[in-house]
């Protein structure tokens, strides 16, 4: 396909755009307009969509012209190890993501059912230990990266405990996913081959053995998910939820620590933890530039012609900050972000992920009251990648925290639950065996 690129403005990766995302979108806007095109890897283009109305209409599947499916856009990828990584991202398998109409509301209400069995008092508890145990091995020594010994090893550890598997294969399932993030060819295809492996041992052992966790519920819903479908299934909510829950940590944490209205010291902001995720879900989503979509006839969208197998991109972080000439009181959208997405596809676990990202910090700011950067936070490094927006470090200092002090240490904690219990409202299925690898379509 042959797309407006202009590779001064439009590429979606590397160093520069990394540091300043908003510069390109800025760009992109004064060249194209509310759909521009850009560049996500090396010859791989796509239609990204930044401004606000126009991404409310692809979510929202104005027209009824937009799908999910993206069968006929990877046929035409060429054979690169940058294809490669787009499809470890972008292409199709049998889950809610890349689905329609009923095949879509069924894989949803096998999600939505199954994370109403999580009890939100007990994912609370287990985030607070998962976090006091990760917070132990840097209180003593009064720094530390909050990416790499904190907002990162949460989600992965937390998800992994929820889906049925030991603490012990949680630091392989971060590195897994992290590597599949980068996109970048050879890494992403690695990340890719090593989840695959963690999802088909996650599954063999859950057929051989139930017990109160993710992954036997969706055995054992009444829709009925084939081994694939499982699979694939699995291989979502794993991806959504990591990603998306480390960013949202450290990115909000980022904005807390370097803006006094949330802290002056943690104990006194003006505003509060909440106030900041939300401010970080509308200025810094953590998932920038991942809302896939397509055609399904050739469309004339906001200004520019699309065809049935080019990729549009929604671009959260930028529609959310498109500038206005209005007061935030009477625009239109009212102040919204699309932090979660919209319409159908809005992400069906977004509580529990607030849940999960506010219980991280509120713990680690009640252990550690003063937190600061260690450079300004201008001076932050982000990770490369046109999908994520995703800081490489958090440097902070602040006051030790030795084990031996008196009053409440995160040392006075057991070692993370490993299942919230929950009595499952589903008949057992009989158990089977999966048999394809779990990225295969």
């Amino acid at each position: 396909m042959t797309l407006r690129y202009m590779p001064d403005s439009g590429r979606l990766y590397g160093p520069e755009y990394a540091r300043d995302p908003q510069a390109v979108y800025a760009e992109l806007r004064r060249r194209h307009g509310a759909v521009a095109p850009v560049e996500i890897a090396p010859g791989i283009e796509a239609h990204l969509v930044i401004a606000y109305q126009a991404a409310v209409d692809v979510l929202t599947n104005a027209g009824g012209v937009w799908s999910k499916n993206p069968t006929a856009w990877q046929t035409r990828l060429p054979d690169t190890p940058e294809a490669a990584g787009m499809i470890a991202m972008l292409g199709y398998r049998p889950n809610a993501l890349f689905s329609d109409g009923a095949e879509h509301a069924r894989y949803r209400k096998v999600i939505s059912d199954c994370f109403q069995l999580v009890q939100p008092h007990k994912l609370r508890q287990m985030v607070i230990e998962v976090c006091d145990s990760l917070i132990s091995q840097f209180a003593a020594k009064g720094e530390a990266d909050l990416v790499a010994d904190f907002a990162r090893a949460i989600p992965a550890r937390v998800f992994n405990l929820l889906f049925g598997r030991p603490d012990s294969d949680s630091a392989g399932l971060a590195k897994a996913l992290s590597d599949m993030m980068e996109a970048d060819g050879e890494t992403g295809a690695r990340g890719s081959d090593a989840f695959s492996r963690y999802i088909g041992e996650l599954i063999q052992g859950k057929y051989t053995q139930r017990g109160d966790d993710l992954t036997s519920w969706f055995i054992d819903h009444p829709a009925g998910l084939g081994s694939d479908e499982l699979a694939q299934t699995i291989v979502l909510v794993v991806a959504a939820s990591y990603e998306p829950t480390a960013n949202l940590i450290s990115n909000t944490i980022s904005r807390m620590v370097s803006d006094d209205r949330y802290y002056s010291s943690l104990s006194n902001g003006a505003l509060s933890t909440y106030d900041a995720l939300m401010e970080a879900l509308r200025a810094e989503p953590a998932m920038a530039n991942y809302g896939p979509y397509f055609v399904r006839q050739p469309v004339h969208f906001h200004g520019t012609w699309i065809q049935p197998a080019e990729l549009v991109l929604v671009s959260y972080a930028a529609a959310n900050t498109e500038p206005s000439n209005m007061p935030e009181e009477m625009r239109s959208d009212g102040g919204a972000y699309l932090g979660f997405g919209a319409g159908p596809h809005r992400c069906p676990a977004s509580d529990p992920a607030v849940l999960i990202a506010m219980t991280a910090i509120e713990r680690l700011t009640s252990h550690l009251c003063d937190l600061e950067l260690t450079v300004p936070r201008d001076g932050l490094l982000w990770r490369p990648g046109p999908f994520h927006r995703a800081l490489a470090h958090l440097p902070v200092r602040f006051t030790p925290i030795r084990p031996d002090q008196p009053g409440e240490s995160p040392w006075a904690v057991q070692p993370p639950s490993s299942s919230i219990p929950s009595e499952p409202t589903f008949p057992a299925r009989s158990a089977g065996y999966v048999t394809s690898a779990p990225w295969s379509s």
